[in-house]
């Protein structure tokens, strides 16, 4: 059984979507609508546009629009019912148990509250004898207590099934912890515990739930770091370790670390914004996710050649995500950790305002890879060089920045600003190519961007788009459309979204877009928030009506015509075919 229509109704006129998003997303109105950078996917200028009076969301650069509801679907990756529920608690209403989504809902729950009660019980673990050597080992690490418990960390003993049996007193199955990535079976079937002898770090997301686990084990075992697999609660491309912590730091920018101990190392010291993926490199999720609390990120890996290569991973992810980028370059230490117990906090403090610009960053890397007193050498690092000075879209910085690199060549900051005028030329040549292709096919802009959405009658859809508008903003022009209905459409999504809502308005229920939420795919959602947020005069709608009907009718009597031709052809061509074959007959 669905979420009742009129709860859903109430839900949403409850939820402010620019309040909604304001929490995750800087916005700034101009004009009728709020602007901010975009949460699902990198960009340096803002294309998210949020109503306030359309009460949706549309990205014009990667096509994410919809409501309230979609909004919290796509941000946390959760299922419809389960952004119900978020929104639900967040205005303090409570959402009615119903069907298979009630089951769902509960599953999680129950694997959340398994999560929490296994990182109580391994904490206990740590301070009992079985976790003696967990506990030996952190504080060697030089962590304190208080530092144990801020974190959870706790300690799995060298058991094939001691969790198992400790949940289990607790009214938890093995399915349970196998769900939960707690516990994994062999090939004959026998299910053990998945962390055994490590110790134990809780991964919490930015809402305090506990949704998994890494571990590092206490002998020479591998792998040396053993993290949760994906679960219905937790993915490890979609969350940051200590992100719960760090997001109410004050400090104004993250500082990303490779690893748990690098992290919890500097929140020890006080430096509150640190943060580490989770056993895996840094990805776009991952920038997107830390645009929203952080305006700076500085890179503070290891300085052996893997956490070079990590490093000149990260920095177009997090630039691209619009966050300003700073490297650390430690001298004296592998690590944060090391350098914070071998030189002191305020080391560090000095050395985080020291912190390299990423492009200085980059151009040191390519000159790393050559010989400056050759000659050949040298022209190839220009080259490369020129090639990383001309993707800046400020002519300052390419000034600056070139400037740099000709100081490290020995050559005439003149002579490099050629050669970067000369590589920022042909990326704008390129650029411009790419443009002219979309502009010469201008039926292909007015398509949807999901091509199993596209439209078999461009005329007839913009039509069927402007009736879709009116409904969507002004329900009570339902009984205005002449009986027209979504069968005569030419377009299946829309005749559906035409037709549904028809019955709403009729029904006395919300036609504002959120509301079909529940009704309709996330490509579908993504397509209408673009023709919501089209233009519409509502002032002459009943001309408007008119006008669209006219050129759906128009076009549809076109479609009929065609088929109809389409069939005596057919017919034509059997009937000679047959004819042909009789005269060959003896």
């Amino acid at each position: 059984m669905a979420i009742p229509e009129p709860f859903l109704d109430e839900l949403l006129d409850r939820t402010d979507i620019v309040d909604l998003v304001s929490e995750s997303v800087r916005l700034t109105q101009k004009g009728r609508n709020y602007w901010g950078l975009c949460p699902f996917h990198s960009e340096k200028t803002p294309s998210f546009s949020v109503s306030a009076d359309k009460r949706i969301f549309k990205c014009f650069g990667c096509g994410k629009g919809g409501g309230a509801i979609n909004f919290v679907m796509e941000l946390d990756n959760l299922s419809f019912r389960e952004a119900v529920e978020v929104l639900a608690k967040r205005v303090g209403m409570e959402v009615p148990d119903s069907g298979p989504s009630a089951g769902m809902r509960e599953r999680r729950e129950k694997l959340l509250e398994l999560n929490k009660q296994a990182a109580r019980t391994f904490h206990k673990w740590l301070y009992a004898p079985e976790g003696a050597e967990g506990l030996a080992y952190l504080q060697k690490r030089g962590l304190s207590r208080s530092t144990l418990t801020n974190f959870g960390l706790g300690f799995a003993p060298n058991s094939w099934d001691a969790l198992i049996q400790a949940l289990a007193d607790q009214g938890y199955d093995k399915r349970d912890l196998l769900d939960a990535g707690l516990a994994v079976n062999n090939k004959d079937g026998r299910i053990y515990d998945r962390f055994r002898n490590r110790v134990m770090f809780p991964i919490i997301d930015v809402r305090g739930n506990v949704i998994g686990f890494g571990g590092r084990v206490m002998d020479d075992s591998t792998p040396k770091y053993l993290n949760s697999p994906d679960t219905p609660v937790y993915n490890k491309s979609r969350n940051v370790f200590a992100l719960n912590i760090a997001k109410t730091s004050k400090a104004g920018r993250v500082i990303l670390t490779e690893g748990y101990m690098d992290t919890i190392s500097l929140h020890q010291a006080g430096f509150d914004c640190a943060v580490a993926s989770l056993g895996t490199s840094l990805t776009s999720e991952h920038a997107q996710l830390l645009a929203r609390y952080f305006q700076e990120a500085i890179i503070s890996y290891d300085g052996d050649g893997a956490g070079v290569a990590a490093a000149q991973r990260a920095i177009p992810l997090l630039e691209k995500a619009g966050l300003k980028v700073k490297v650390l370059r430690m001298q004296g230490a592998k690590d944060p950790d090391e350098f914070i117990k071998r030189f002191g906090r305020e080391a560090f403090a000095k050395l985080l305002e020291r912190s390299e610009n990423q492009v200085d960053y980059r151009l040191a890397q390519i000159q790393k890879k050559y010989d400056l007193t050759d000659d050949g050498q040298k022209v190839a690092f220009l080259q490369e060089a020129a090639q990383l000075i001309a993707s800046l879209s400020s002519a300052v910085e390419r000034e600056i920045y070139g400037g740099h690199a000709a100081q490290t060549a020995g050559i005439t900051p003149e002579a490099m600003a050629q050669e970067i005028k000369r590589a920022f030329s042909a990326r704008l040549r390129k650029e411009k190519k790419r443009q002219e292709r979309i502009d010469l096919s201008p039926a292909s802009q007015l398509q949807p961007q999901a091509r199993s959405l596209r439209y078999d009658n461009i005329r007839s859809a913009r039509a069927e788009e402007g009736l879709v508008r009116l409904l969507l903003l002004d329900p009570s022009l339902a009984g205005q459309m002449g009986g027209i209905t979504g069968e005569g459409f030419s377009s299946p999504l829309l005749g559906k979204v035409f037709d549904l809502l028809l019955r709403r308005a009729n029904e006395g229920l919300s036609t504002q877009l959120s509301a079909l939420s529940g009704h309709l795919s996330g490509e579908e959602m993504d397509h209408l928030a673009y023709v919501v947020s089209q233009p519409e005069s509502l002032a002459h709608s009943q001309q408007s009506i008119r006008d669209y009907i006219s050129v759906i009718q128009r076009e549809a009597l076109r479609r009929g015509a065609g088929q109809e031709d389409s069939l005596l052809l057919a017919a034509q061509r059997k009937y000679q075919e047959k004819k042909a074959y009789m005269e060959e007959k003896p």
